[in-house]
């Protein structure tokens, strides 16, 4: 198990931890059935084939 040689003062870690931030998700513009939606690029294929429903989609009223 790996130790640390030396330990991390408090005022470092919470300066190191601040800089994460999240991001948005990136969204693509996907159209069916004459709609365009934007969704996750990676979803594109689930929702061409029908496998995952557009009224399934986050922030949609249909």
């Amino acid at each position: 198990m790996a130790v640390p040689k030396r330990k991390t003062s408090r005022s470092n870690t919470r300066h190191r931890r601040a800089q994460w931030k999240a991001s948005r998700p990136q969204l693509v513009p996907l159209t069916l059935n004459g709609r365009t939606y934007q969704v996750p690029p990676h979803l594109v294929p689930a929702y061409r084939r029908g496998l995952l429903s557009v009224e399934d989609l986050p922030g949609q009223n249909s």
